[in-house]
């Protein structure tokens, strides 16, 4: 008789973990090599950003010292990325934090990345398409705009004032070029993205023979009244309008994790995966750095224009060919944009299709194309849908809340997975995907639990050096409450700054007990014992690493504000019932299947 599952076990089942890292079999054409990847998350990330968003932090927050706003943004997007590349390596399957969580922390976590993964490339493909008609229309006098405003205006408080067909079409041409030919669309790519790099190229360097140095030590008291200029100097605004421009600099880097969705594309993934992430990172911020840098240099911080900076820079300074020069590299960025915000996409919806939590039809791959064809073409017209229908104004920050906690959970993911038992998937290979498809770090039962147990495994009395049940679910409790302090930390810093710069007792006495616990936590992690060294790519200074990624994006999902919150709670309650209605029956009947057949197996083995 095959034994009844209770509901929590099927929501905190994980997937199994191939220990050797290996790249085991794939449905998908792996065609992507180390330059494609990196082409990939280049192109994602240095869209249209690149050329209007230092002159706005310059302008608002950090004044000349952007430059180093984009250094500490970069360097946090490093902590995300050494997550992302270490995943990378060990589970190179499609997917991305939807993956890691599903092999780590279990089935209903991964269900909501996964979720909110496709909210990101939804939206984030949607906006860059209609980013694409307004910078055309901008330099067509508006024609596009009021043309389609006299064939097909909408008269709806939510809707956008009139359907973009330009937006519409070019992302079902993108979508229908991605679903029948990967390697030529990524050819394409490599070139866009070259073009990109090439033009950002020529701004930095012309940029460095028009640089005036006395652009950096502005003294206020020469400037006018009506702008606005702070203490004038390097730090206009002080060290601190340096640090709220690196938050809003953050958001820059995003675009790198679609890398990680190419896991049964790429050509040894193992070693390819980690380096494009990195190398990606590093291109991307070298670009941001030269970019900020020349233009602060170019004209005084004040007098930046925050919509175009750099063609209005190259004009102060009496370059017009420059300028339009920059004009083209703008739309050439956002094409780039394009494709790697939509090529991620189908690809989380494979994923998820293929463990039977979306319908079954979007993880149909094509015999002739090796591509999930159905739910490439699918994924495009209901983004296309998007793009022509909606202002994207108030819905662009719903792309911050799906990045930083895919980013959460990913570094979460690191700690789990280097504190894992691997002894339940390892008993004997008749057991061994049966075992990990119903392994949960709460249900676990190899090691007898007591409070004297745990208490000697939470300070490691006996000097354990191989992860045991014990140790993995202190390590996974400890986590947890790490997550919650944390929160605490970032919601106090955000209500109570003025108290604690004024030095309030009560206040600065709060934030040192929480962050002396969050030491503490780190501590305890760092005494339990973790996994044997293995030759793939790993994060250095773990627990470290992982903590401080993980406090830096909380702390900056708790800066968004309410309408966005109320928005993805909305688009959560559509994918949980999505999830409950169809996904949890068919994890159930999986994992009932499975136990059938080991049943099976074991009775064939005793006669």
């Amino acid at each position: 008789m095959v034994r009844q599952f209770s509901p929590w076990k099927v929501l905190t089942r994980r997937k199994n973990l191939q220990a050797d890292g290996s790249e085991g079999d794939t449905k998908l054409n792996r065609v992507l090599g180390l330059w494609d990847l990196t082409a990939l998350g280049v192109g994602s990330t240095l869209g249209a950003g690149v050329y209007v968003l230092a002159g706005q932090i310059a302008k608002d927050q950090a004044g000349p010292s952007v430059m180093l706003s984009f250094a500490i943004a970069a360097l946090a997007s490093l902590l995300a990325g050494v997550c992302y590349a270490e995943f990378g390596a060990r589970v190179p399957k499609a997917g991305s934090a939807y993956v890691y969580s599903y092999v780590c922390i279990g089935e209903f976590v991964a269900f909501v990345i996964g979720w909110n993964l496709i909210l990101e490339y939804v939206i984030g493909t949607a906006s860059v398409c209609r980013g694409i008609s307004l910078y055309l229309d901008s330099l067509l006098n508006d024609t596009l705009k009021n043309t389609f405003a006299e064939v097909a205006p909408m008269n709806v408080s939510f809707l956008g004032s009139y359907f973009d067909f330009l937006a519409f079409g070019l992302v079902v041409v993108f979508g229908v070029a991605l679903a029948f030919g990967v390697e030529t669309s990524t050819m394409a790519n490599n070139f866009v993205t070259c073009l990109n790099i090439f033009i950002l190229g020529f701004v930095i360097i012309a940029g460095a023979i028009k640089a005036d140095y006395s652009n950096w030590t502005v003294d206020p008291n020469t400037v006018s009244a009506n702008s606005t200029i702070g203490e004038g100097g390097f730090f206009p605004f002080g060290f601190e309008g340096t640090l709220r421009g690196a938050a809003t600099c953050f958001f820059g880097f995003v675009g790198f994790d679609c890398i990680a969705t190419t896991g049964e594309e790429v050509r040894n993934p193992r070693k390819n995966i980690p380096k494009s992430i990195l190398l990606s990172l590093l291109i991307i911020f070298l670009c941001y750095f030269g970019v900020s840098t020349v233009l602060t240099l170019m004209l005084p911080y004040y007098i930046q224009d925050v919509n175009a900076p750099l063609p209005y820079a190259f004009e102060y300074v009496g370059w017009p060919v420059a300028m339009w020069i920059v004009t083209v590299g703008g739309l050439v960025g956002l094409l780039a944009s394009l494709f790697g915000a939509l090529f991620p996409l189908p690809r989380v919806m494979y994923s998820m299709a293929q463990d039977g939590l979306l319908f079954k039809f979007l993880g149909k791959v094509s015999p002739r194309f090796r591509v999930p064809v159905t739910g490439s073409i699918v994924a495009a017209l209901f983004t296309a849908a998007i793009a022509g229908l909606f202002d994207l104004s108030q819905l662009v920050s719903l792309l911050s809340i799906g990045t930083l906690l895919a980013y959460s959970v990913v570094a979460i993911s690191i700690m789990l997975l280097r504190y894992m038992d691997y002894c339940e998937v390892d008993e004997n290979p008749g057991q061994r995907e049966v075992r990990a498809s119903e392994t949960t770090s709460l249900t676990s039962s190899s090691e007898r639990f007591t409070f004297g147990s745990v208490c000697t495994q939470l300070f490691n009395v006996h000097r354990i050096q191989e992860p045991n049940a014990i140790s993995s679910r202190i390590v996974g409790v400890l986590s947890t409450l790490f997550c919650v302090i944390a929160l605490g930390v970032g919601v106090l810093i955000m209500q109570a700054h003025p108290l604690i710069a004024s030095k309030e007792v009560w206040a600065l006495t709060l934030l040192v007990v929480l962050v002396l616990l969050m030491f503490l936590v780190i501590l305890l992690i760092c005494l339990q014992p973790r996994e044997a060294r293995r030759r793939l790519f790993r994060v250095p200074f773990v627990p470290i690493v992982p903590a401080i990624s993980i406090f830096i994006n909380i702390y900056l999902m708790l800066q968004l504000d309410s309408w966005t919150w109320i928005r993805f709670g909305v688009w959560m309650i559509v994918g949980l019932s999505i999830y409950f209605f169809y996904g949890l029956p068919n994890s159930y009947r999986e994992m009932k299947r499975q136990r059938a057949g080991w049943q099976k197996l074991k009775y064939s083995d005793c006669l």
